[in-house]
């Protein structure tokens, strides 16, 4: 999966929070001061190239939906967060985050609970 600029990013919430949508609708959404359609045109083109939106034709125009779900891709930006700055290692993850004080040793617990009750249920 390739990696999305923030602005890409932002569009494909909109695709992600919406469903599918007309480049003129995503004009509407967005706050002022509005972009230009061609521009967002231009992303949505760019998005459908990089394998995130596909398309329908509705006569000349397109309705775009998305290919990658928003956890789909959530999953696949951490697991390379993880393997860039934490050498492939979650508990490098929990760890800095433990130090950072950012991850309570009671949240950790919980956690633990947590999955291991989600284990206990699995079994």
């Amino acid at each position: 999966m390739k990696d999305l600029t923030a602005k890409e990013e932002e569009i494909m919430r909109y695709f992600w929070d919406n469903g599918p949508l007309f480049v003129r609708q995503l004009v509407q959404m967005h706050p002022e001061p509005k972009p230009h359609f061609n521009t967002l045109s231009t992303y949505v083109r760019a998005l459908e190239e990089k394998g995130f939106l596909s398309h329908e034709s509705f006569g000349a125009t397109y309705r775009y939906f998305s290919l990658v779900g928003e956890t789909d891709y959530k999953n696949q930006t951490l697991r390379q967060v993880v393997k860039k700055y934490f050498d492939n290692s979650y508990l490098s993850v929990v760890s800095s985050l433990i130090k950072e004080e950012a991850l309570s040793v009671e949240e950790v617990r919980k956690l633990l609970d947590e999955v291991g009750e989600s284990d206990t249920k699995k079994s």
